[in-house]
């Protein structure tokens, strides 16, 4: 029996070379891609001669992602347009160099390695939270304040101070600049008087500035013994040459924690305190569960564990609004066959969390906010491939460890403190740039608890 090829495929009809398509990708990536779902696990799509493939099916994406992880790379136009912001880190690098930055980087980022943060992440989170006042709070600009005060702290063992609110903005006008360049073939150059060009600069010449001083400073101290990230970077050494990182390289890893690391943790911080407001016996739950295991004291990597409700709303958070709602595009190097269908070299294979993650074939009540879905007794009901917030195979996120024990040991301090609630009626738009944010922000309502202020242990 003759294998089916791509071209069997079903698709949508395009018209003028599938221009209009790429115009409403624009607009609203998701809904484009979310229109091609119903057509099968295994969708096509030609747009200006490209062949795309999209993978809906579960355990199709672990074949494509895990199977033949060793005949995917990354779509160019990601790594070109995340290099120019970001430099070239393990997030945008490719074959031989990928593979020496993934094996020096891997250890500095392992669980055990990154409890020794803990401290740090609480302090960054009591010193942001001792300024809140209850009342109505702007929800993302607290959170963009506390996680890139606590990578500043991880990185450069200081906090980022009067310059947060500035820094984060400026991520912020990186991110929506970095989804913008992705639908144009080539960046076009900064100089240009083109809309976009100059906040684009100022964001670019403010984060280069802020990392270069901190980095400037540690190697005129002629210290890289520093037990902060930084010092380890400076510190690794390729375990099969003893060679270290370059100075560019150190640079480049600097500067991706800095960016990615703080926005996709503020993220998704974002939507666990709306769903949490917006679920109050969910939320009362998870307080009580504070309480019980903590008793008052600020939390310690040891607590993660002993917290499996907490957890699960942080986990629940993630399924539907996933940080980085669709950041899995692939090119093939060569052919490979997914589910009896011959797919060619150079085809782009895109994954798309957001959807897998509201799959009803895969989540019964897919739109409904339920926790109990990742408590211990449940999570092997879960799919495999069906749950990817840190993506999946080789190239799986290198921080998630950091950025769960985050976004635990915070929301454990916010929910011993505070109560949650709407500001408005209305639910929260997504909106994706790189990052899948409330489009306008998020406002709710904070009430203090009595007597809940959180001490030393």
């Amino acid at each position: 029996m003759t294998a089916a090829t791509w071209n069997d495929l079903p698709t949508h009809p395009t018209r003028w070379w599938g221009l209009p398509t790429l115009a409403a990708m624009r607009r609203d990536y998701l809904a484009v891609i979310e229109a091609q779902r119903p057509l099968g696990g295994l969708v096509a799509q030609r747009i200006l001669g490209e062949r795309a493939v999209d993978v809906f099916d579960p355990e199709l994406v672990r074949t494509v992602m895990v199977d033949h992880a060793d005949a995917l790379v990354r779509w160019a136009r990601g790594p070109e347009v995340f290099a120019d912001l970001m430099g070239q880190s393990v997030l945008v690098t490719e074959g031989a160099t990928w593979q020496r930055q993934r094996r020096m980087l891997m250890p500095a980022f392992t669980p055990k390695r990154v409890a020794g943060y803990a401290a740090l992440m609480t302090e960054a989170a009591e010193a942001g939270l001792d300024r809140v006042r209850p009342g109505e709070v702007a929800m993302d600009a607290l959170y963009s304040h506390l996680t890139m005060d606590v990578i500043s702290r991880t990185l450069f063992s200081r906090p980022i101070g009067e310059d947060t609110a500035a820094a984060a903005e400026a991520v912020q006008v990186l991110s929506e600049t970095a989804l913008a360049e992705m639908f144009w073939p080539v960046t076009l150059p900064d100089w240009l008087p083109l809309p976009g060009k100059a906040a684009k600069r100022r964001a670019s010449r403010l984060l280069h500035g802020l990392l270069g001083q901190h980095i400037q400073a540690r190697r005129r101290q002629g210290d890289a013994g520093e037990t902060d990230l930084l010092g380890r970077l400076m510190a690794l050494r390729d375990e099969a040459t003893g060679e270290a990182l370059s100075a560019q390289e150190v640079y480049d890893q600097c500067m991706v924690s800095f960016q990615a690391g703080h926005e996709t943790s503020a993220t998704a911080l974002l939507w666990w305190s709306w769903l949490l407001a917006a679920h109050p016996d969910a939320q009362a739950r998870a307080q009580a569960e504070v309480d019980a295991v903590l008793a008052g004291r600020v939390p310690t990597a040891d607590d993660a564990s002993a917290l499996p409700y907490l957890s699960a709303t942080l986990k629940e958070a993630m399924r539907l609004y996933p940080p980085v709602a669709a950041f899995m595009t692939r090119r093939l190097t060569r052919e490979i066959t997914v589910a009896g269908t011959r797919l060619p070299a150079r085809t782009l294979v895109r994954v798309t969390p957001w959807l897998l993650h509201r799959d009803p074939r895969s989540w019964p009540e897919a739109e409904a906010f339920r926790p109990e879905r990742f408590l211990p007794d449940a999570a092997h009901d879960i799919p495999r491939g069906a749950y990817i917030p840190f993506g999946l195979g080789p190239r799986v996120c290198l921080g998630q460890h950091f950025a769960v024990l985050e976004m635990t040991l915070m929301a454990a301090l916010v929910l011993q403190r505070f109560t949650l609630a709407p500001a408005s009626a209305t639910p929260p738009k997504p909106r994706m740039a790189v990052t899948l944010r409330p489009e306008g922000g998020l406002r709710l309502r904070l009430t203090a608890r009595p007597g809940a202020h959180p001490v030393s242990a």
